[in-house]
């Protein structure tokens, strides 16, 4: 059993622990004649038994702050990667059925941090079956 002393040193530890910086994601890397973002995918692989979501994180990082919960099937474009390909950085409209354009299915002029209309943030590839592209 864990004295008191021990759990409250414990759960500064956790408290203290540091975050990841945000990183944008990064549209356009593909050249200035391919799409924005190259491929479409969807969440998957989520545990039933579990919390059901998939954290979308404002960078490549289990230790960045959640900034959306996307539930399973839900769409999402792929335009970035990161730690060899075990995050990606996506695109995604709020609701699954959203017709808000997002801007990423045609041509940038340079590589550049993703900038809205849709959120945008790092999930665990695992958890992303490539649809399209």
């Amino acid at each position: 059993m864990m004295s008191g002393i021990r759990a409250a040193a414990l759960l500064l530890l956790v408290a203290a622990a540091p975050t990841a910086a945000p990183r944008p994601v990064m549209i356009g890397e593909a050249g200035d004649d391919l799409d924005a973002c190259l491929s479409m995918g969807a969440v998957h692989g989520l545990n039933p038994r579990g919390d059901n979501f998939l954290a979308v994180r404002a960078a490549p990082s289990t230790r960045a702050a959640i900034v959306f919960r996307l539930g399973r099937n839900h769409p999402v474009y792929i335009c970035d990667s990161a730690a060899n390909g075990e995050w990606l950085g996506i695109v995604f409209t709020p609701q699954p059925r959203s017709r808000l354009n997002c801007r990423v299915g045609s041509p940038v002029p340079r590589p550049q941090p993703y900038n809205g209309p849709c959120p945008s943030g790092w999930v665990a590839a695992r958890y992303i079956a490539t649809v399209a592209g």
